[in-house]
């Protein structure tokens, strides 16, 4: 399978690209800190700035891989890194990447993480070669769900992960959409 990276575009309201050093403030200011996106995104909680460089160095190091595709959030109105969205798996045998978003509380609330999906969905199905996109959600991640219900993804039984691990999902809402 091709890969073409984590390439930038924009949306109306959003720049979406790779990470860059100077992101750190940001990331700790409008999300890496808040155990309430952390917590419902299923990442730790980053007490400070170090901790988040050695995330960052972590992303932009995941760039020398062709198959890393983590795009920095950037509020166009703002200037500022609201948060990530990322292909956090990639099957190649299946031409299938699962998807990861979150955004700062702050930003949550006018359709930005919907935006994001979007966006990120057209990209793959235009200049790559994923077949299918999936994404899920803890039920008790209201604010995920309805960025899932919005957007052109369809519920489903399962994804990829879970079928991989031979587990039924429990708990958690998935959602597919295929070129």
């Amino acid at each position: 399978m091709k890969h073409t990276g984590t390439q930038p575009f924009e949306t109306y309201r959003l720049i979406l690209r790779p990470f860059v050093s100077p992101d750190a403030d940001d990331m700790l200011r409008n999300w890496a800190a808040d155990p309430n996106i952390q917590n419902e995104y299923g990442e730790p909680v980053y007490s400070d700035i170090e901790q988040v460089r050695g995330l960052l160095k972590r992303y932009m190091d995941g760039y020398a891989s062709p198959d890393q595709y983590r795009w920095a959030i950037i509020d166009k109105a703002s200037g500022e890194n609201i948060g990530q969205i990322a292909f956090c798996k990639v099957w190649e045998d299946c031409v299938t990447a699962e998807i990861e978003y979150c955004i700062g509380s702050a930003f949550q609330g006018h359709g930005l993480a919907g935006e994001a999906l979007s966006a990120v969905i057209r990209y793959a199905f235009s200049f790559t070669e994923f077949r299918k996109l999936e994404a899920y959600h803890r039920a008790e991640n209201v604010k995920s769900g309805r960025v899932l219900e919005k957007s052109e993804m369809h519920k489903t039984d399962t994804v990829e992960r879970f079928i991989r691990e031979g587990i039924e999902p429990e708990g958690e809402v998935c959602y597919c959409i295929i070129k």
